[in-house]
């Protein structure tokens, strides 16, 4: 400037920036993404504005409170008066430009967003496509199991992602945040700093963003671009390929639609039964299941998804995944249905689908929606079919079906279990468990039989689904972990070996461990990658990858009828 004036920089606030979508290209008004009850609620304000490059709405208003809620709380416990005011301001501005709309909240803000039209891959999107290589500080991630655990790892200064360790088939990134240096941000330019820090959730992004209008619009261009870019960071690309979803969101909602049709199916392909974590331990044990739904009850021994199913056959179509939930299964270690073996849970608990909307590709398990991207079924099913090509180190004997008795097979896994210890070499250990202070109730399995080259072999039959698979996987992990952190638990099962094979290898040598998954599927079928359900492939490849790093290879044995 003439006048040797500074030319006034342009400030910057942290804000949660939010992209909007209205689906198949809909004309939508503004006030249209605002949740309903927010347009006439009291203390809360609606008005347009325009700027260059931007029309746009602001909501602002909160809900004062006369008493701040803990108050009462310190009163008691000091006997003094408290009497501090409260006031939850929110703030709203929703927005459309040339290339899309978006929303900036303040305060509770994003409350008042309609989940429906959020963008959930808006964040995630950005992340990977712009963090510094060794700039991540922080990941949260989710696991793809019916727990609902959620991991967090950070550290002070940024790092590769690769040395998090993450799982990129179990673990579902949620949160990515670190630095960001190569983007023509305003927070960015001359005399700022080199690099700025941004937190991504699935349709959030937390970063520093110009107040000014033009610097903002500049800023929104540079993040737009950045989105548009058609691949991921290389190191950064397995986080695209599945994530989970809001069940209020429209994706979710859209599958869930979709869902509620193949629900009227029992014998959908796309359909199977789950077991819920709180269920896993006892579920191979479990003699009885008892289903209820109000007054209505229904008791089996066998629990399978037509039965499951059975309880919405007459619900109308969006209303079957609501009578899911509504009802409850209670599983029973003994067959009179006296003696619970586990918490009741609800059905929907149970119940795991994969979805087709189009050309998207969606996963339910657990009462939780989830995306697959581009490659990950590819990708999964190469290390499956690696897996299922190797050549087994045992032999197992047939395994054909017996006569029906009170509805089960007397050919059930215990029968199979003798037969398979008869071999030279082989040992029973089915229900042969190791009893410890840390295992009191009813011990430890290590597995269903022992072979003679230090393989663990564990039996499951799964003839009407695969989902019973997740829990034999489970058991070969906590069998292989317990034996390597254990050492009251390895000396008793050692003991039982030398007691019953004074020679065995594994008295000798310890360090290498194969765990034998041995499956019969429905009428002794091929294991291979269309056979199991997908929650069991990813279920499985967990495992593997836990058990090797324990070093223990792993086997997969189809038995045959």
């Amino acid at each position: 400037m003439s006048n040797g004036q500074k030319t006034p920089k342009s400030s910057t606030r942290k804000s949660t920036l939010h992209r909007l979508k209205v689906p198949d290209g809909r004309k939508a008004e503004l006030r249209d993404l605002i949740r309903a009850h927010y347009l006439e609620r009291e203390g809360y304000t609606l008005q347009e504005f325009s700027r260059p490059g931007i029309e746009g709405l602001l909501v602002t208003g909160g809900i004062p409170r006369p008493r701040a809620d803990w108050c009462a709380a310190a009163a008691s416990i000091t006997g003094l008066e408290v009497n501090e005011h409260n006031h939850s301001a929110a703030g709203l501005i929703l927005m459309r430009t040339e290339r899309g709309m978006y929303a900036l909240s303040y305060g509770v803000g994003f409350h008042m967003l309609d989940p429906y039209y959020r963008d959930d891959e808006f964040g995630l999107e950005f992340a990977t496509r712009c963090l510094d290589e060794a700039g991540v500080l922080k990941v949260r991630n989710q696991i793809m199991d019916g727990r609902g655990r959620v991991d967090e790892y950070s550290v002070a200064r940024g790092e590769r992602i690769d040395g998090f360790g993450l799982d990129r088939f179990g673990a579902i990134v949620r949160r990515l945040c670190g630095s960001v240096s190569r983007v023509p941000l305003t927070s960015l330019g001359p005399g700022k700093a080199q690099q700025v820090k941004v937190e991504c959730a699935e349709s959030t992004i937390k970063l520093p963003l110009a107040t000014d209008p033009e610097a903002f619009l500049s800023d929104l261009r540079a993040i737009e671009d950045i989105c548009a870019r058609k691949d991921p960071l290389p190191e950064l690309g397995f986080v695209a390929r599945l994530h989970a979803l809001d069940n209020q969101g429209r994706k979710a909602q859209e599958a869930q639609a979709v869902l509620e049709k193949l629900l009227a199916d029992p014998g959908s392909s796309r359909l199977a039964l789950g077991v819920p974590e709180s269920c896993q331990e006892a579920f191979g044990s479990a003699q009885a299941f008892r289903l209820t739904k109000g007054k209505r009850s229904k008791e089996l021994m066998d629990l399978d998804l037509p039965a499951l199913l059975e309880f919405v056959r007459d619900k109308e179509e969006g209303d079957r995944l609501k009578a899911l939930g509504d009802m409850r299964v209670t599983m029973y270690s003994d067959d009179d249905y006296r003696t619970p073996a586990g918490p009741a849970t609800k059905g929907r608990e149970w119940l795991i689908a994969d979805v087709a909307v189009g050309s998207e590709r969606y996963f339910y398990g657990h009462g939780k929606w989830y995306e697959v991207g581009a490659g990950f079924l590819e990708t999964l099913e190469e290390e499956l079919e690696e897996l299922f090509s190797k050549t087994p180190t045992v032999t197992l004997p047939a395994w054909p079906e017996g006569q029906i008795v009170k509805k089960r097979d007397t050919h059930d896994e215990g029968w199979y279990n003798d037969k398979a210890a008869e071999a030279d070499g082989y040992f029973l250990f089915d229900k042969n468990t190791v009893v410890t202070k840390k295992f009191k109730g009813g011990g430890l399995e290590i597995c269903d039989v022992l072979g003679p080259d230090n393989q663990l072999i564990c039996v499951k039959k799964a003839t009407s689904s695969t989902a019973p698979l997740n829990h034999l996987f489970a058991q070969g992990v906590t069998a292989v972990e317990t034996l390597r952190s254990d050492l009251e638990v390895r000396s008793k099962f050692l003991e039982q070996v030398a007691t019953h094979t004074p020679r065995h290898r594994l008295l000798e040598d310890f360090g290498t461990l194969r765990v034998v998954f041995a499956i019969l599927l429905k009428d002794g079928q091929d294991i291979a990658v269309d056979s199991l359900f997908a929650f069991a492939q990813v279920s499985l490849l967990q495992s593997v990858r836990r058990l090797r790093a324990m070093n223990a290879e792993v086997e997969i044995v189809a038995i045959r009828r």
